[in-house]
């Protein structure tokens, strides 16, 4: 149930798609830019908390590290002056994402030389084990 000043663990998990243990695990870990308060004991976690781990979520999703996504909320808690430090931060990932999306195309483009194999075979009525890997473009086959 939400509080008059935030939202707890349960609406968080909800909200965010992440599960409890999920939020525990990256409080511990210390990768909120705020701590999460506590009324009576209980997590309170504030809109900008659900918002940052929005950001976190995608961050994770893309491959970030932990540290990284670590250090990331340690700048962004000194606030400030750390914006070089982020930005490297950040322009670092987007050099690894870049690199993994240039990688799962050649692996799509390999795939999809495979499918279209077993496409014209199956069109023909043949049955063969397609195994050999397509040269690259402009190769003669």
């Amino acid at each position: 149930m939400a509080s008059a000043t935030g939202l707890s663990i349960g609406e968080v998990a909800q909200r965010t798609g992440l599960s409890i243990d999920t939020l525990r695990f990256y409080e511990r870990e210390g990768l909120f830019a705020s701590p999460v308060e506590r009324v009576s004991g209980r997590r309170v976690y504030s809109e900008e908390q659900v918002e940052w781990l929005a950001l976190c979520s995608v961050l994770r999703g893309s491959g970030m590290p932990l540290r990284a996504i670590r250090e990331y909320a340690e700048l962004m808690a000194q606030g400030d002056g750390t914006e070089p430090q982020r930005l490297e931060l950040l322009r670092e990932h987007q050099d690894r994402v870049a690199g993994q999306m240039r990688d799962l195309a050649r692996c799509q483009d390999l795939i999809g030389h495979k499918v279209g194999l077993y496409e014209d075979l199956a069109s023909n009525g043949e049955s063969h084990h397609v195994c050999r890997a397509p040269r690259p473009p402009g190769g003669e086959e």
